[in-house]
């Protein structure tokens, strides 16, 4: 029979671990852990400030406080480092964006029986949990979940009905509900509100496509996009929308990648514009829609900007042509075709932000050239630790590495990190 232990460490994803190696979920360090699986909560044990927390799968972490909070975050890092003996020369203290500062999140909707669930997934289940509040995503995208539902009750009424003669479609008719349907739901926060996008939800009808309409115009949207499967469409957009990248705004195409939290972007770019001080030419690999682009290019610095998805790469070129700014956008796969080393060579220093399988074919030929900088930005500790060992490796020093916890109470961690040749 176990005793009752102490919980030391909250593990990679987010359980509780004793020194006897059990596992708890929902603690926190310096919990005891009873020998019939109940916790009693210790000093670093919080009330979790949401009702759906333990049930919806988008918070793994709401019962630790700051410090515990902030000591996961930088562990998940410092033992990504450790792990690949980096030998990290300067680990700083985590950045953690504040709750209810996500201002880009993905939820589902189904319904059934004309009921609308809008949320996010259990833990470890398909079943949605219906969101009636959320303490991460910013004020302005969680207060359109309540009328989104109404609209997609709407919208699903509209949707192309099932054959005649089957079983689904005979209840239906019986019953006057709406079909079954599925959508998955995006909302960003761009410069001019609320960029909405729809996927997977095929609607007919001029009853359907009045209330889109109705409903953009009265939550004010910048845009609104739906995708039955043919690519986005564009219902309601009354003025480009753009975000703002650096001092310059920037074409935002429906689904793109954007930082999740303003603040999460800023500790990553002022990361980077500290490290790259005088460095008059940076190639900038998997750059996106340019987000440390524009921020990095001035009077004193040009930069390359690679980037294989073809929407971004064109925002980000005809930002850069009407502002004027020194980047300049290649469209390029940086995975089949990953800069060379004499190509790499041209340029004072590398900044890269690869997704989250990391960049091995790239993180080779930066090796292999002459540069002498690299920044590396990381949603992923584990493949940057793997492209981190390729570099030390290479001769390169792990200067310093930056933890940020961009989704707060998340097990998800990012960083930025700092790499010199000698």
């Amino acid at each position: 029979m176990s005793e009752t232990e102490e919980i030391l460490r909250i593990a990679s994803k987010g359980d509780g671990v004793t020194a006897s190696g059990r596992f708890a979920w929902g603690a926190a360090p310096g919990d005891m852990l009873h020998e019939d699986g109940t916790l009693e909560w210790g000093p670093h044990h919080v009330e979790p400030p949401c009702r759906h927390f333990g049930h919806c799968g988008g918070c793994q972490l709401q019962q630790l406080d700051e410090e515990s909070l902030a000591a996961f975050v930088e562990a998940r890092v410092a033992n990504a480092s450790v792990s690949q003996e980096l030998g990290a020369e300067t680990i700083t203290p985590p950045h953690l964006s504040p709750p209810m500062s996500r201002r880009r999140v993905s939820l589902r909707a189904e319904s059934s029986g004309g009921r609308i669930v809008v949320g996010f997934r259990e833990a470890r289940s398909h079943r949605l949990v219906e969101l009636e509040e959320c303490h991460v995503m910013a004020p302005e995208l969680a207060a359109l979940l309540a009328p989104l539902r109404k609209l997609l009750i709407t919208m699903g009424k509209g949707a192309p009905k099932p054959k005649k003669g089957g079983k689904q479609g005979k209840r239906q008719e019986k019953s006057g509900a709406m079909p079954r349907m599925a959508a998955d739901i995006e909302m960003t926060l761009v410069e001019q509100g609320v960029d909405l996008g729809v996927k997977g939800l095929a609607t007919e009808g001029l009853a359907a496509t009045e209330a889109m309409l109705d409903f953009a115009r009265d939550h004010g949207l910048a845009r609104l996009t739906m995708d039955g499967g043919y690519g986005h469409e564009v219902v309601w957009e009354p003025e480009p929308v753009t975000v703002k990248l650096g001092e310059v705004s920037v074409p935002f195409p429906p689904g793109s990648f954007l930082q999740a939290t303003q603040d999460g972007e800023e500790t990553l770019v002022g990361a980077a514009r500290e490290w790259l001080a005088g460095m008059p030419t940076v190639a900038d690999l998997f750059s996106g829609l340019g987000t440390f682009a524009f921020a990095l290019a001035g009077p004193d610095r040009k930069v390359l900007a690679a980037e294989a998805a073809r929407d971004a790469h064109l925002a980000c070129k005809a930002a850069a042509d009407r502002s004027q700014q020194p980047v300049f956008a290649v469209h390029r796969d940086l995975f089949r075709n990953p800069l060379q080393a004499d190509e790499l060579g041209k340029f004072a220093a590398v900044l890269l932000d690869p997704p989250r399988a990391g960049a091995r074919e790239q993180v080779d030929c930066i090796a292999e050239s002459s540069v002498g900088r690299v920044v590396y930005i990381s949603c992923n500790p584990s493949s940057w630790s793997r492209d981190a060992a390729r570099l030390i490796e290479a001769g390169f020093r792990l200067v310093e590495l930056r933890p940020v916890g961009q989704f707060r109470w998340s097990t998800h961690v990012e960083l930025a990190s700092l790499f010199v040749r000698d």
